[in-house]
This record gives structure tokens, sequence and C-alpha cells, in this order.
């Protein structure tokens, strides 16, 4: 399990889009943001509900666009 290893060298979470997002921006010369919530736990297995992701995830985008 990759996760362990990375545990190992202090890794907090993964995360997979930001990249790619960042990438994109800058070869347009843009301005991106990314604003990142953790969902579930590869190290316990707790995962969050279905309907404290929908939660979350609208009180993210509240916050996103009102910095926009």
């Amino acid at each position: 399990d990759d996760y362990k290893n990375w545990a190992d060298h202090g890794v907090l979470c993964v995360e997979m889009e930001t990249a790619g997002l960042y990438t994109i921006a800058a070869k347009h010369k843009v301005k991106a943001l990314a604003i990142l919530t953790i969902s579930d736990s590869l190290v316990t297995g707790i995962a969050t509900s279905p309907e404290e992701r929908e939660s979350s995830f609208n009180d993210m985008v509240e916050i996103a666009l009102n910095i926009a």
C-alpha cells in the first residue's frame, strides 16, 4: 500500500486534480484557485457520508464564489 509509505514521509493527504488545474491555468495565463476538503481517510478507513459531502462541498462553493 503506497499510502503507508507516503504517511511515513509525512504526507497527510492525496489529491488528484489540482496539478492539472494549475497547469492549464498557467498555460493560459489565468488565475486558478483550489479549495480542498478531505472526505475519506486511507489510514483509518473513515469516510464522509454522502450527506456530509454535499453539505461541505456546498459550503466550499459558497466560499469560492465569494472569493471570486
